[in-house]
């Protein structure tokens, strides 16, 4: 039997993202999770299935924005611990070196102790002139 999730893995994973550490990033995440992307050609983003795919996403972003980071990170769940929260500040340096800096949520759907759905939602801002 899985144990459930708690806020502290929910930061762990988001300190996890801020070292790009893949294999600590992708510890609660179930085999056939999906992640509803910021943006993309739908309503809901773009819909990426599968731990190994969004590895590849999340590393991706490491790549293109090398100083991304999610910062001021805190984190609750549902008292059933079906439901988790996650609410953040992103900020990276863009390929053309202009800065996004916007706050943002992680809703996610939990299921026997791991993270079956990741659906990320951020404001929109205009990026920013480079510090």
């Amino acid at each position: 039997m899985s144990r459930n999730l708690t806020a502290d893995d929910l930061k762990a994973t988001f300190d996890a993202f801020n070292r790009h550490d893949i294999n600590a990033v992708m510890t609660h995440f179930a085999d056939d999770c999906v992640f509803y992307t910021v943006a993309g050609e739908n309503e809901y983003g773009n819909k990426i299935e599968g731990k190994a795919a969004i590895a590849k996403a999340f590393k991706g972003v490491w790549t293109a924005m090398p100083d991304v980071e999610w910062a001021d990170h805190s984190h609750f769940l549902s008292e059933d611990g079906s439901r988790g929260v996650s609410q953040w500040t992103f900020r990276a340096t863009n390929p053309d070196g202009t800065r996004t800096e916007v706050q943002g949520v992680d809703l996610f759907r939990i299921k026997d102790g791991q993270l079956v759905e990741k659906q990320a939602i951020r404001k929109q801002r205009p990026p920013v002139p480079a510090k």
